[in-house]
């Protein structure tokens, strides 16, 4: 061989270099040899002259979607990719969808893999040639086929070679051109370590950072090797040490070689060929075919020498990442080879046994083992019969799957060690073999040559070796005494006959389809059924029972004293087999072939009835002391998983050997097996047993097992629903679970997947029959579509059904009974009519009338009647009045179908009509009924013990009608019927007196009522008028004139009386009234910092402890939003609160380290009522305005007089600054004359009591603090301005949620957050009396001057950068503190309006300079009404301003439409705010969605309609104002189009929008790769719904450092896009995460629903899931009211699990 040298053996590879490399070296010039020309034009000519090929067969990416249809699909492993579904047939059919493991392929145009439409419209094009068989080499030239046999030839074997070479260092035969000294130290995947170990390992043994240390990790998980350390021999070694001491502690330790770099830079030579192979045989069919016998020709060393064989055996010892680039070729070349395929296909068969003792050895998962591939084999019909006949494959896999279980006791039953991790590990790969096992049954034959026949009997004999072992395995004795020590090992006897189950019904199928088969099927098991009895007798002496003139010869067995197994897979295969005998007919037409004759019933149903009395003694408690591990087998017999090929097949077992025996004999050994013989067989012994036995326990234990047995007889003759029992077919079957479970109570669509057994084929049956018997009904908001029982299907209810549990046969019991009285029909529950037995088990219900049957039904009723002697019990009679309705029914139907010869063998009516025998004369059992029909203690019963007499009488009256022997025995039926009259009439007259006396008491209360509110008045009338005020929203009782002019600000202000405010603290109960100088009453709060308005989100948040917060951007990019619960409590009772849970978060702490709900150091816990999650809380106070406004005595000044006055007050301070920074310049003062009656050295006095401030610092500073993300502190100049941000953030989402659901602005806001609002707005306006006064007109002074410039303060953002709303409230709370030292007389309420205007105005201004406005010839009105000419005037005012950068618009229609639009937000916002800052109630037309709204608002606010007129009445000063505005450099930038600006109105935020189909977003998930680890995928992509980013969560490639911490994806993201809280989906499980913070998390139900109104959690179902917009609107709604948090807070606290998940690596 010659290699270039291109894999460089440096320490650090550059690998895009090397590829290049690679490619113009080598594997251009193979390519230019091998197409004889240049390739970028032979390789297009291979392609046009290669016939596409007809199959898909592109391998699937882990997490890929794969799609299956349930109608066409030959069995579950037939997928689709994406592309193929979306063009193919199978679209509109049931499909399932799933995401792929990775490693299959794509069974596009595979003709097996589908029953119809097996091409999607891509690969349908080319089915039109039928010359399947011919040589695709026919289509290259000829020196083209030699070329490719060399080259593939000596590149394929060289591969193999280095692949497969051991020795570390040196080479095969290649000589070393020269021999450098340099090694890696090369560390391999395993399976058994976690990442934590190997990057801890890691660290110390390379002393690497951890973040090297991960990255190592990761590519070791992804390619399966990776080398650590590069250097010479010693140095590597000592790496291999450490690494190899530190990981073998527990288990066995990682593998690490240290490898020649020169062997690993062959390696990874090799795998690039391998690719190269697989990328050229891509062109041509002829070349894939070339590739195909290279790989398969034998070699000079005979059996397993070809390549194929050789990397096949050699797969265990390969690394990941070369196996997948192996897997990969095979895939691409032996797989779509159909020729090949099945060579492979025998090769890999031979190889069976050795490729699945490699697997066993092997630490890596099966979908990178070889061993995987025959799920691409075995589950081809013509593959799968080829190898069983010609290689023999099932009895291989049996007996490979026999030598993995060696461990077998005395009897050679398989026995099994304790269930380790490390035996549980090793019994899932064995597993495997059984997975394998079903793929080769799953498609049955439709015709049969005696091949198949031969090698199928080999198969069924290795089988039947395999149940023997089990037959009788892990027996059990019954503790006495104590309790077990030691729980015995169950669990992997369960496991392997729950993987077999199916497995074993395959069989049974496979059987069924051929009559030859079948019978020597039979014979083989009833063989081997022998052989297991063969010790049957020995030790268990005979006996003989007789009762009732009958007797037996038994053998004495006592399930509670001996060993009793629970598995007997043989027998239970023998019952499916003779059922099959009768379905078939084979018993009828053959009876001579079949060994029925040899059968001894007693033997067939011995050990069946020892497992069902088992049962009977567990469920009566007589098996307690043996723990949980009995309890969890009995589940299981009975579970849905198992009980197919468990219980049910010993039902059938009993039933056959009934049909075959005397019912006498078989019913005296089946009372002797559960223990009651004696108390049966000897008269009186009842009697006796209940007197001498003082102990409760043993005669409760007694009733138990008499009610067990009688259950089991009613199940032994009514359970005729299996095809073969009964005269049915199978979708009988599944209706009849499908009632019994819709008895219980309405189901959803998955939970009945669930209760009902899967075949083969994943599928249930249920879809086809489910429309018969119920009506489906959608679901609402939560919750999922139920199905409901139809109410015809009721009539088939069996309240004895076999399959309900305990539990949930008295469900049902309860549910049918109260639908019975609903609809007025008597409580009965009468047996349903049921089926004809099949000939072979007809003679069953002969049992009903045996004698020993009778005598037991006569005994309990005995006990009955005179029930005061007797232990017995309710449910027992139940249980015999159900079995004497039973065979009523059975008869009734007899007769019906009475033909004339026959003779009606099934006389039970006269049998219960005779009296009993001459000794003790015992009643007939009719007598006892009748008697027992009036006993006071049967209320229950009554109605049943009418239906028999009832149904007794039709039966004599057609047995009359058909004059057989008839019957004298009429005075039963009179007596009955006059009873029944009587019985109706005392029920009639019971009611009727009942109703008199509701009625009666009713008119009592009512009267009491009104006699107390009289006396009363006065209490009821203050409590109304207290209700009157405490609610929020419109006061109706307010002297206000209902008709005037509601204003809200200004000198106009309408003036509202006064409002006593009285309040209910939560915590101690007591009321209060809301009053300045009393004690605070606060609301428990919840404060957080929001984008939800943010028109940015990718802005850098400048540092916390420098960023001046005082003008908001409007791009609103993060505000701070206050929410409440609304609950009240005094702020002293709270405190105390807060500290109890303090203090209890401290203790707990010590105990053990979880995270609460909350996070008490950051001043979080529950509201003490609703649990709602807070971090303050704010303190309730009265309108604070009406404290701040002085008597107005002076005429109050416009706009521009105003304005001059505030700028002199302004100047004035700010020379008092100056001047004591540096006194002795007094000069200045007195050239500035002061304004009249302004007093700068006044300080106002507090008017609030102490408490209430201590509150209103504790919620200033918490705003504060966590609007800026920095510690508490008290005196900065920021908190006041963040209380202003928070009220005006506040108001403006509650804005937009309300517009955006087209809600009115007043009287739909829930009282929580009204209450909220009001409490709020009033504590903003009331803070500046607890911060620092000069700090407060520092602001405003600021906050003015952005508008009307003054000299002190230069560079203001320009008014593009100003969010006016948050001016405004800033403006106006912050005004008293300037407005306080004014005594001229001048009103805050002028000083509110005129601040207003002029924001109002600047406002207009920003909407005019930014709006787009096209004229886009939408002029239908062109008016000209006075308020369009107003705008356009103003805007061309604009235009001479800016210097005509500004658009041209003729359009005044346009401007005001615009200018309307774009302000409406802001005074709604600002309605709303003087609404909750005055009290003024909102008008009625604002309450309602009606037009005019703007309109109605203006005049509101006090603003004129035309909004222009504000520029018009003060035009001196605006002019001025505007130019000033608009000659910022940053307004010019704006128009010169350098910058952009947002532009009103904003439009809402919405969440992203979700495609309607869940699995596009399946497939853009499995197109993303995780942007850290180079083009790898990932493993749990992650949506952002905020934003719509993609993230790979959940893995260490993405993890980054967030304040100190390693956090995941999905947290760091948070920060970024929603300041801590985000809202994402997790595509492959379908779920949507809610994050808050690094400790907070929780899922939420996504909103993705599938037909039958189910979310599909971790997509396990793979139903089709469709987008319900009314979930994703209530998340969206979640988002918008800032609730998520909450929400997370209420899912811990209900769930403790959610708290201990780390959500921070998310």
């Amino acid at each position: 061989y010659y290699v270039p040298k291109i894999y460089c053996r440096g320490p650090n590879p550059a690998p895009q270099r090397e590829d290049l490399l690679a490619q113009h070296v080598l594997l251009g010039p193979m390519e230019w040899y091998l197409c004889g020309e240049d390739p970028a034009f032979g390789f297009p000519k291979l392609e046009q002259a290669n016939k596409p090929s007809h199959l898909c067969g592109r391998v699937f990416k882990v997490g890929e979607p794969t799609y299956s249809c349930r109608d066409c699909a030959v069995d579950p492993t037939c997928v689709l990719c994406m592309e193929c579904f979306l063009g193919s047939i199978h679209r509109e059919h049931r499909y399932r969808m799933t995401t792929s493991g990775g490693g299959g392929f794509c069974d596009c145009g595979d003709t097996e893999a589908w029953k119809e439409g097996p091409y999607c419209q891509k690969h349908e094009l080319n089915t039109s040639e039928t010359a399947e068989e011919e040589d695709p080499l026919v289509h290259l030239p000829e020196d083209m086929v030699v070329r490719a046999y060399n080259i593939f030839a000596i590149t394929f074997k060289y591969a193999v070679d280095i692949l497969t070479w051991e020795k570390e260092n040196e080479l095969p035969g290649l000589e070393m051109i020269e021999k450098s000294d340099t090694y890696y130290c090369m560390l391999f995947n395993d399976e058994v370590h976690t990442y934590e170990q190997v990057i801890y390992t890691l660290q110390k043994a390379v002393n690497c950072t951890q973040k090297e240390a991960i990255g190592f990790a990761t590519t070791v998980d992804r390619d399966g090797r990776r080398s650590v350390r590069y250097g010479d021999f010693q140095y590597c070694d000592q790496a291999k040490s450490v690494i190899v001491r530190n990981t073998s502690r527990q288990t066995k330790p990682l593998k690490v070689q240290v490898m020649h770099s020169s062997i690993v830079a062959h390696q990874s030579f090799g795998l690039k060929l391998l690719t190269w192979l697989g990328s050229v045989i891509g062109y041509s069919d002829g070349l894939r075919r070339i590739l195909c016998q290279v790989g398969l020709q034998e070699g000079p060393d005979g059996e397993n020498s070809s390549l194929v064989d050789k990397l096949m055996l050699y797969d265990s010892k390969l690394w990941k990442g070369a196996r997948n680039v192996y897997h990969q070729l095979f895939m691409s070349s032996l797989l779509m080879d159909l020729k090949y395929k099945k060579l492979f296909a025998i090769r890999f068969a031979r190889n069976y046994r050795q490729l699945q003792r490699d697997y066993m050895e092997d630490d890596h998962e099966r979908a990178v083992s070889v061993a995987a591939l025959s799920v691409q084999l075995f589950t081809v019909p013509t593959l799968a019969r080829m190898l069983i006949t010609e290689e023999n494959l099932m009895t291989t896999i049996i007996k490979t799957f026999m030598d993995h279980l060696r461990h077998r006791d005395i009897q050679g039953r398989f026995q099994f060690e304790r269930y380790t991790a490390l035996q549980a590990f090793k019994f899932r790969r064995v597993q495997s073999l059984i997975v394998d096992l079903k793929y080769v049954l799953i498609s049955k034959p439709t015709e049969w040559s005696d091949d198949l026949r031969h090698k199928f009997l080999e198969g069924f004999d290795a089988f039947l070796e395999l149940l023997k072992c089990m037959q009788g395995m892990d027996p059990i004795t019954r503790q006495v005494g104590q309790h077990i020590e030691m729980e015995p090992e169950w669990e992997a006897a369960f496991t392997l006959q729950m993987k077999l189950t199916l497995v074993i019904s395959m069989m049974q199928d496979w059987c069924a389809l051929d009559e030859k088969v079948l019978i020597e099927a039979y014979k083989k098991c009833l063989t081997v059924l022998m052989q297991c009895h063969s010790g049957f007798t020995d030790g268990e002496q005979p006996i003989v029972l007789s009762m009732c003139g009958h007797s037996v010869e038994t053998i004495r067995y006592c399930v509670s004293q001996e060993k009793v197994s629970i598995h007997l897979p043989v027998s239970r295969l023998l019952a499916g087999l003779h059922v099959l005998l009768s379905k078939t007919e084979v018993a009828y037409k053959f009876p001579e072939l079949l060994p029925l004759s040899e059968l001894s019933p007693p033997m067939l149903i011995e050990h069946p009835l020892r497992c069902l009395v088992l049962c009977a003694q567990v469920h009566a408690g007589m098996w307690r002391r043996n723990g949980f591990s009995l309890v969890n087998q009995i589940y299981y017999y009975h579970n849905v998983k198992c009980r197919r090929e468990m219980f049910d097949k010993d039902i059938v077992m009993l039933q056959t050997g009934v049909s075959m025996m005397d019912p006498n004999h078989f019913l005296m050994i089946m009372l002797s097996r559960f223990e009651l013989y004696q108390i049966f067989s000897t008269p009186d012994y009842g009697k006796r047993f209940s007197t001498e036995n003082t102990n409760k326990d043993v005669v409760q234990q007694n009733n138990t097992l008499i009610e067990e047995m009688l259950y089991l007889i009613i199940m032994i003759v009514g359970e005729r629903f299996s095809p073969g029992i009964g005269q049915v077919n199978a979708t009988d079957e599944i209706k009849r679970e499908i009632i019994h479970q819709l008895s219980i109570r309405p189901m959803a669509h998955s939970e009945l997947v669930k209760a009902l057994p899967e075949d083969e084929n994943r599928e249930t049956g249920m879809e086809s029959v489910i429309e018969e018997v119920a009506c489906f009904k959608k679901p609402g908001l939560t919750g999922r579509g139920l199905y409901e029982l139809k109410p015809e299907c009721a009539r088939n209810f069996n309240l004895y059904f076999y399959h309900f549990s305990r539990a949930e046969q008295s469900k049902a019991e309860e549910a049918q009974r109260k639908l019975k009285r609903q609809n007025r029909e008597d409580t009965a529950l009468p047996p349903p009519a049921l089926p004809p037995f099949c000939p072979l088990f007809a003679s069953l219900v002969n049992i009903l009338q045996s004698d020993v049957m009778l005598c037991i039904m006569g005994t309990i009723l005995q006990w009955a009647v005179e029930h005061n002697g007797y232990a017995w019990s309710e449910s027992m009679l139940q249980r015999v009045l159900h079995l004497l309705g039973m065979a009523l029914q059975e008869e009734k139907q007899h007769l019906e179908n009475l033909s004339e010869e026959n003779v009606v063998t099934f006389t039970f009516t006269q049998k219960i009509s005779r009296p009993g025998e001459a000794p003790n004369n015992s009643p007939s059992i009719l007598a006892m009924l009748e008697t027992l029909q009036n006993a006071s203690h049967l209320e229950v019963h009554k109605d049943m013990i009418r239906w028999i007499l009832k149904t007794f009488n039709t039966i004599k009256k057609l047995r009359e009608s058909s004059s057989t022997s008839p019957v004298a025995e009429t005075e039963g039926n009179i007596m009955e019927e006059s009873s029944r009259d009587k019985d109706k009439a005392e029920r009639k007259r019971k009611a009727e007196i009942a109703r008199l006396r509701r009625e009666k008491i009713m008119a009592q209360m009512s009267e009491m009522q009104r006699h107390f509110i009289n006396e009363n008045k006065e209490l009821f009338q203050q409590t109304l008028e207290e209700l009157d005020t405490s609610t929020s929203g419109v006061h109706e009782n307010s002297p206000v004139i209902s008709d005037a002019k509601l204003t809200a600000l200004g000198p106009e202000q309408t003036r509202v009386a006064e409002h006593r405010q009285v309040v209910m603290c939560i915590l101690c109960q007591e009321e209060q009234e809301v009053k300045v100088d009393s004690r605070a009453m606060v609301l428990a709060a919840f404060i957080q910092r929001s984008t939800v308005l943010s028109k940015n989100r990718n802005k850098i948040t400048p540092d916390p402890e420098k960023y001046d917060p005082l003008f908001m951007h409007p791009d609103l990019s993060c505000g701070t939003h206050t929410g409440s619960c609304g609950h009240i409590m005094h702020a002293h009772c709270w405190q105390r609160y807060f500290d109890a849970v303090q203090a209890k978060e401290q203790r707990r702490q010590q105990r053990l380290r979880v995270h609460t709900s909350y996070d008490v150091e950051n001043g979080e816990f529950l509201c003490p009522l609703c649990e709602c999650l807070s971090n303050t809380v704010i303190p309730l106070l009265p309108p604070p305005r009406v404290l701040f406004n002085r008597l107005d005595f002076s005429g109050q000044p416009n706009l521009t007089q105003w304005i001059k006055t505030i700028s002199q007050q302004i100047k004035r301070m700010y020379l008092l600054r100056d001047e004591d920074s540096n006194s002795g310049n007094s000069e200045k003062m007195d050239q500035l004359q002061l304004p009249e009656g302004f007093r700068p050295d006044f300080k106002p006095k507090n008017p609030y009591s102490e408490s209430i401030k201590e509150m209103l610092t504790t919620f200033g500073t918490a705003t504060y603090k966590v609007g800026l993300k920095v510690h508490p502190n008290e005196e900065d100049p920021r908190v006041p301005i963040m209380c202003w941000g928070s009220c005006a953030y506040t108001i403006q989402t509650i804005e937009r949620i309300l517009a955006d659901e087209d809600k009115p602005l007043f009287g739909h806001l829930p009282c929580r957050q009204d209450d909220c609002l009001t409490s709020l707005t009033r504590f903003a306006a009331a803070h500046w009396t607890v911060s620092s006064l000069p700090a407060v007109q520092a602001h405003f002074c600021t906050l003015l001057a952005s508008l009307v410039p003054n000299e002190k303060n230069g560079n203001l953002p320009c008014i593009l950068d100003i969010d006016m709303f948050h001016l405004l409230v800033s403006l106006v709370l912050s005004f008293p503190a300037i407005h306080c030292q004014d005594f001229s007389g001048v009103s805050l309420g002028t000083g509110d309006l005129h601040l207003f205007h002029l924001v109002t105005m600047a406002h207009i201004i920003q909407i005019l300079l930014t709006s787009s406005t096209e004229e886009n010839g939408m002029d239908q009105e062109n008016t000209n009404s006075e308020e369009e000419v107003a705008v356009l005037t103003l805007y061309k005012f604009l235009c001479q301003c800016t210097g005509s950068a500004l658009k041209e618009i003729s359009s005044g229609w346009h401007l005001w439409r615009n200018l309307k639009a774009g302000i409406m937000p802001f005074l709604r916002c600002s309605a709303l705010f003087f609404h909750y800052l005055n009290g003024v109630p909102a008008p009625s037309e604002i309450q309602v969605n009606g037009t005019n709204q703007f309109e109605h608002l203006c005049s509101y606010l006090s603003l004129p309609n035309n909004l222009t007129c504000l520029f018009q009445e003060n035009s001196e000063i605006l002019n001025t104002l505007i130019e000033s505005w608009c000659s910022n450099s940053e307004v010019k930038r704006y128009l010169e189009g350098k910058r952009h600006a947002i532009s009103y109105a904003r439009e809402s935020n919405k969440l992203i929008d979700l495609p309607d189909d869940y699995s596009c977003l399946i497939n853009q998930a499995s197109n993303f790769s995780c942007p850290k680890s180079g083009g790898d995928k990932s493993r749990a992509p992650t949506l952002c719904l905020v934003c719509g980013t993609m993230l790979c969560s959940q893995s260490y490639c993405c993890q980054t450092e967030l304040e100190g911490e390693d956090v995941g994806a999905c947290t760091a993201h948070t920060y970024t896009c929603g300041s801590g809280v985000g809202i994402f989906l997790r595509v492959r499980e379908c779920q949507v995460l809610f994050l808050a913070g690094k400790t907070k998390g929780c899922f939420y139900p996504p909103p993705y629903l599938d037909d039958y109104g189910e979310t599909d959690q971790g997509l396990r179902r793979g139903n089709p899931l469709h987008l319900c917009k009314e979930r994703f609107k209530k998340i969206q709604r979640l988002w918008q009211q800032h609730s998520i948090t909450e929400e997370i807070g209420h899912a811990q606290e209900a769930n403790q699990t959610l708290v201990g998940i780390d959500w921070q690596h998310l």
